[in-house]
């Protein structure tokens, strides 16, 4: 959701879709919510039809006409895939490149290489939170899991006391850090400002990935020691390649759209002139479409040709990297039609009315909304597309930085406590040979604890700026 239509819901200029009072609509909220939540849990269905049911479902509890709900939801997928969707397939381009390439090797090599002892800790999440830039979580898992488990095993070091801060690494950067899906759906519905998301974003990321990693991982390996095991130690990805890309060319990469958005985002608060060339120049180069394609064109050389692939090896390694991506765009576009029959209903509205009475800050009451979300589907995605479509409308009179503040309340609150509905609880455990409680024990708790480090160093943010 744009901007504009923030506005526009909270001059209370869009005629809702039903003439239900704020009581129906409460109830409608939570039995949609219900629904989806269900059909996921109790139904283990796809979570790109029990959005789509749930949004029917939400329009018809409502008393909405089944064609007006029907139109609310295509037309929020359309605008929600639009807006989101050619970003999350460069990500999926450049992460693929990354790793057929042999540059995430490279990185973890090199940084390897210069850490030991103590140090190692620190370097797995320096490695997992610059290759997880530009992955997505389930690839991250299954890019590092081996680095994790080899050097456990060489170093003789507890399985935990490498594996918490890598996997850290990787969370933090899922919530925190556009280009993921997450935190760009929610930038999109509170019409937030990308580049200072992302400038507050790793404001935030850096105190939480230290606590939940390095810190964390003393207590979890205390808690579960256990070795590296072995079946799980697979063949690394470039061991077949003859070359790979040099370290510096590999960081440069990724940190390209990183760069760009973040000088878009200070050249905006410095010059504050929109007909400023300067600013025209960085409002271009730093727009997140341009900023990652711009990634994914040096990549192909800096990776592609720097691993010596032909140019048939360059289009089969894009082709596959946009084929795993298909049900990530339709979940997030079906979260965006379920965001847009929200508003349509007048739940915004209703929000807006409920909480000029409610003391809790707003938030407090982002994170709160994603934690229940999030717990009850175990979807951080989900989690995220659902709070961002509820809060929306509380955004409308914030100022840039608490705008910012608010998608990255919502991301903390997604991560919160994963446990048995959540693929990544069953990858993590799968991988590290660990027993239910054992997972319980340290990934889930790991994940509950930058979920609150993550929402007390935004509101101490909110106090500062």
């Amino acid at each position: 959701m744009t901007s504009l239509s923030v506005e526009m819901l909270a001059a209370d200029t869009v005629e809702p879709i039903t003439s239900a009072g704020n009581a129906q609509l409460g109830i409608a909220v939570l039995a949609g919510i219900a629904v989806i939540v269900l059909l996921i849990t109790k139904f283990k269905l796809h979570a790109f039809l029990a959005l789509t049911i749930g949004s029917l479902a939400l329009g018809a509890f409502a008393g909405a006409p089944l064609g007006a709900a029907i139109a609310s939801f295509t037309t929020g997928l359309g605008s929600t895939v639009a807006g989101v969707g050619v970003l999350i397939a460069l990500g999926a381009i450049l992460g693929k490149l990354l790793a057929d390439s042999g540059g995430a090797d490279q990185i973890v090599d090199t940084i390897l290489a210069r850490a030991s002892g103590r140090a190692m800790p620190w370097a797995m999440v320096l490695i997992a939170s610059i290759i997880g830039l530009p992955l997505f979580f389930e690839v991250g898992i299954v890019l590092l899991i081996p680095v994790v488990l080899m050097v456990a095993k060489r170093g003789n070091y507890s399985l935990m006391r490498i594996g918490i801060p890598a996997l850290a690494g990787l969370s933090v950067m899922h919530g925190l850090i556009p280009p993921h899906p997450g935190p760009l759906v929610a930038i999109d519905a509170v019409g937030a400002n990308l580049g200072v998301t992302l400038a507050l974003g790793l404001v935030v990321a850096v105190p939480t990935v230290i606590i939940a990693g390095p810190v964390f991982s003393k207590y979890a390996a205390r808690w579960v020691d256990i070795p590296a095991p072995e079946k799980m130690i697979p063949q690394r990805q470039s061991e077949h390649l003859e070359k790979r890309p040099s370290f510096g060319a590999t960081v440069a990469t990724v940190l390209l759209p990183v760069v760009l958005m973040m000088a878009k985002a200070l050249v905006d608060i410095v010059v504050d002139d929109p007909e400023h060339s300067v600013q025209r120049v960085t409002d271009v180069i730093g727009s997140p479409l341009i900023a990652l394609l711009a990634a994914v064109v040096l990549g192909l050389f800096t990776l592609g040709r720097a691993a010596g692939f032909t140019k048939e090896r360059l289009s089969s390694t894009v082709e596959k990297s946009l084929a795993p991506i298909a049900g990530v765009l339709l979940i997030v576009g079906a979260g965006g039609g379920f965001k847009q029959t929200l508003i349509d209903i007048g739940v915004g509205r209703m929000i807006l009315d409920f909480s000029e009475d409610w003391a809790i800050p707003t938030l407090l009451l982002a994170w709160l909304i994603a934690v229940a979300i999030r717990l009850a589907t175990g979807s951080a995605t989900v989690a995220t597309i659902s709070a961002a479509g509820l809060v929306a409308p509380l955004a409308a009179d914030m100022s840039t930085s608490h705008a910012a503040l608010l998608v990255l309340a919502i991301g903390a609150g997604s991560l919160f406590f994963s446990h048995v509905n959540d693929a990544g609880f069953w990858l993590v455990k799968e991988y590290f040979g660990m027993s239910v409680g054992q997972t319980i024990k340290t990934w889930s708790v790991m994940e509950t604890i930058i979920s609150v480090v993550g929402i007390v160093f935004v509101l101490l943010l909110s106090l500062v700026l």
